[in-house]
């Protein structure tokens, strides 16, 4: 890639970041292009749908986060790790406001740009989910799906105006519940 198209990407990826967390993944691609200095085209010719920008956007957030299992399934007991995890998880997908309806699109629809990032994201968990299990600390009754789905819905109830202050004491609920050494 020449310099001043690499220059026009990474001040898109830039522009895009901070104008989605603050108006959320709907933002318009129009404006997000306003913002950085350059013409719809251009945006488009780097990112030719909202999906692949995200795509960009959140691969490297991904990436640490399945970087991130591995790390805590070597250096935490089974359950801290999954706790830790599923933290990291909802922190992560709420720096970007109204991500996790992409993300969850995204695991049903193979031809997305965002189906490898998220598929492999969610077997990072799945195998943290699966060890605590084998530890007997977590629930039995649940899969990679139905765990990709909480953290999913506690990541969306931080992107609720006026809920952002219950998202903490429901993570610790919602923990409780799967973690069976931490049941109240």
């Amino acid at each position: 890639m020449r310099a001043d198209a690499r220059a026009n990407h990474d001040r898109l990826l830039d522009v895009a970041g901070a104008v989605i967390t603050e108006q959320g993944a709907e933002a318009s691609m129009r404006d997000i292009a306003r913002q950085a200095g350059v013409g719809l085209a251009t945006l488009l010719r780097h990112f030719p749908t909202r999906e692949s920008l995200l795509e960009a956007l959140l691969r490297t957030s991904f990436d640490e986060l399945t970087t991130r299992a591995a790390e805590v399934e070597t250096t935490s007991s089974p359950g801290d790790a999954l706790m830790l995890w599923l933290r990291d998880f909802v922190a992560c997908t709420t720096n970007y406001r109204g991500v996790v309806t992409s993300m969850i699109r995204a695991i049903e629809d193979p031809q997305s740009a965002l189906h490898n990032s998220c598929v492999t994201m969610r077997a990072a968990g799945t195998r943290l989910l699966t060890r605590a299990q084998a530890a007997d600390v977590a629930r039995a009754d649940l899969d990679g799906a139905d765990l990709f789905a909480l953290a999913s819905s506690l990541a969306w109830l931080g992107d609720q105006p006026g809920l952002e202050t219950r998202a903490e004491h429901l993570f610790e609920v919602v923990m409780s519940a799967i973690l069976t050494d931490r049941a109240a």
